[in-house]
């Protein structure tokens, strides 16, 4: 049987990110259900600001080879003005079809405060978009900071959330695709 290979791509540079200890605990739960797991820390990729005229620039042939190879794929984000951030933005403007379409995706944001739900809707359009099957379950860690204490998360109704996201990264990751969507066929440049 082959394993299912779960990246988390960790969308905050923040050296004690709330959101790159969130997603440590999703894929610590991928791995007790028998997934292969990465953290794709964007600190540690050179990720240029996307120019379409210079799509390989920097780490990006290599970071969308990690991410063709996923079955599987956490986007974690902290909220930054309702929305998810920049550098999750930017490193999924290097990706397109080629690296998404039928992919499972699952969400998880970080906020400071306590409605993290928009940037949750955002990054879903941007799934959508790109033909991804969205998980259902999303996870959001409002009030980060209350819900970690010494780098540990100890708010366990938000550590269940964030499990159980990614134990469904491992359970949907052979799901059968939808349709092409809507947004996927006005989504001109994601396959240029």
């Amino acid at each position: 049987m082959t394993r299912t290979k779960v990246v988390g791509i960790c969308g905050s540079l923040r050296e004690g990110s709330y959101t790159r200890q969130s997603l440590r605990v999703a894929l610590a739960a991928a791995a007790v259900a028998s997934g292969d797991t990465e953290l794709l820390d964007l600190r540690e990729w050179d990720l240029p600001v996307f120019d379409p005229d210079a799509e390989d620039a920097g780490d990006a042939a290599a970071f969308r080879e990690q991410i063709r190879a996923a079955d599987s794929i956490l986007l974690g984000t902290p909220v930054y003005h309702g929305s998810f951030s920049t550098p999750l933005k930017n490193a999924l403007d290097y990706c397109g079809f080629d690296e998404f379409e039928n992919k499972t995706v699952g969400l998880l944001c970080v906020a400071g405060g306590s409605f993290p739900v928009t940037a949750l809707e955002h990054l879903r359009s941007v799934g959508r978009s790109l033909d991804c099957w969205v998980i259902p379950h999303q996870a959001a860690v409002p009030r980060a900071a209350s819900a970690f204490e010494d780098g540990r998360l100890v708010d366990e109704q938000v550590r269940e959330r964030i499990e159980t996201l990614g134990r469904e990264a491992v359970q949907y990751a052979s799901i059968e695709p939808d349709p092409q969507s809507i947004e996927s066929c006005e989504n001109v440049g994601a396959d240029d």
